[in-house]
C-alpha cells in the first residue's frame, strides 16, 4: 500500500540536508511521520490502481452486453 522508494527517496534528501548537523536522530523521526502521514491516506500502488481499472473496463463490457441482451429480449 505504501511506496517504500518514495519515503525513501525524501529521507534521503533530508539526510543530506542534516548530514552536518547536531540533530542525528531526526531522519528517523521524520520518516515514522511520513510513514504514518501516508498511512492514514489510504494511498494504493499504481500496480493495484491499474488492475481495478482493467477490472473495472471489463465489468462496464460485461453489463453493457447484458443490457443489450435484456432490450432485445424485451422486444
Amino acid at each position: 500500500m505504501l511506496n517504500n522508494k518514495l519515503i525513501d527517496d525524501i529521507s534521503k534528501k533530508i539526510s543530506t540536508l542534516i548530514s552536518e548537523s547536531p540533530m542525528a536522530d531526526v531522519e528517523s523521526n521524520l520518516r515514522a511521520l511520513l510513514q504514518s502521514t501516508f498511512a492514514k491516506l489510504d494511498l494504493v500502488t499504481r500496480e493495484e490502481f491499474d488492475v481495478q481499472t482493467q477490472v473495472l473496463l471489463k465489468t462496464r463490457a460485461q453489463l453493457d452486453r447484458l443490457e443489450q441482451k435484456l432490450n432485445e429480449l424485451e422486444k
